[in-house]
């Protein structure tokens, strides 16, 4: 396996609202190994991150579930903000002097499967200075649909993750367990967007995605994988020049594709994810494919005449 380095953020990104549009990483301190990590050298991307904006892609869906493929839609919601370690919750008082600049990513999918829909949200908070923070501090994830919803909570506390899950279904309730360190697949898109270089590869002990582990009702554990970066020659994402980082699960007989933009600030252009289904064990394959991107501060963009900025986003419909 490629070795895993830790090498240090040239430049802090902060957030929208955030009070350290400034501020640079300290890398008086020596690297971590424990952990994956980054280096962000382009000054390109300050002027990309630091304008108080977020970045917002919506994407084709095409989602595997039950025993057929559903059409949907997901949203990606990239944004700096500051971000208390020891509350883990977004800084917004100032009062509280252990807050460190954050990447944040909202993914928010969905699609219908037959009469009913399903919603799936996960936000994933990943510290810009690796030399201080080098892990994702904190995932969360919550699912709804008819049968009922469930919510999954990982804090990254003393070299563990404590996993916190509330569940409507009987065989998962709400349990409460704790993880040794691993990669989680879920912060990869944020580590792509910083630096896709600095991703390991070769075999590696990974954290599933929260929201596959729900919707195939696995336990939360680290499993093998082998992952890859490489130039894209699938045909599933349409571009030129693209690049995939790519995790092969043989004890799920799951892959998993992110393709991304070759240059920075490495948009990503859309992802795969092939997997047997739980009801006659097929393997099929979802797909999101980039339709369109804005740069917005949308917290900001609540009143009624906002409403025609969805179409630019080519969200047309309530």
């Amino acid at each position: 396996m490629k070795n895993i380095l830790l090498l240090t953020l040239a430049i802090s990104l902060t957030a929208c609202q955030s009070r350290n549009e400034n501020e640079t990483a300290d890398t008086s301190e020596a690297p971590r190994p424990e952990a994956m990590a980054f280096r962000t050298s382009q000054p390109e991307l300050g002027k990309y991150w630091y304008q108080g904006e977020a970045e917002i892609s919506r994407y084709e869906l095409q989602q595997n579930r039950y025993s057929d493929i559903h059409p949907g839609e997901a949203v990606l919601v990239f944004v700096t903000e500051d971000f208390l370690a020891d509350k883990q919750v977004k800084n917004e008082n100032y009062t509280n002097p252990n807050s460190t600049p954050i990447l944040k990513m909202n993914m928010a999918r969905t699609f219908p499967t037959g009469l009913y829909t399903y919603n799936i949200m996960t936000s994933v908070f990943t510290p810009v200075n690796v030399q201080e923070f080098p892990q994702t501090l904190k995932v969360t994830t919550t699912t709804q649909e008819w049968c009922g919803h469930t919510y999954q909570q990982l804090n990254f506390r003393d070299g563990k993750y404590q996993n916190t899950l509330h569940s409507y279904f009987e065989n998962e309730a709400d349990q409460f367990t704790e993880v040794e360190y691993a990669v989680l697949e879920d912060e990869l898109f944020n580590r792509i967007r910083m630096n896709p270089d600095g991703l390991p590869t070769g075999q590696l002990r990974i954290l599933p995605a929260t929201a596959v582990n729900r919707l195939l009702h696995l336990s939360f554990e680290p499993l093998q994988a082998e992952a890859s970066l490489s130039a894209y020659t699938g045909t599933d994402i349409e571009g030129e020049g693209l690049r995939v980082y790519t995790l092969k699960y043989p004890g799920l007989n799951r892959t998993v594709e992110i393709v991304f933009q070759p240059e920075a600030p490495y948009i990503l252009e859309g992802w795969t994810d092939a997997y047997p289904s739980l009801i006659d064990g097929k393997v099929r394959k979802s797909v999101a494919r980039r339709t369109h991107t804005i740069k917005s501060a949308y917290w900001k963009k609540n009143q009624k005449e906002d409403m025609a900025l969805r179409k630019e986003l080519g969200i047309e419909g309530i």
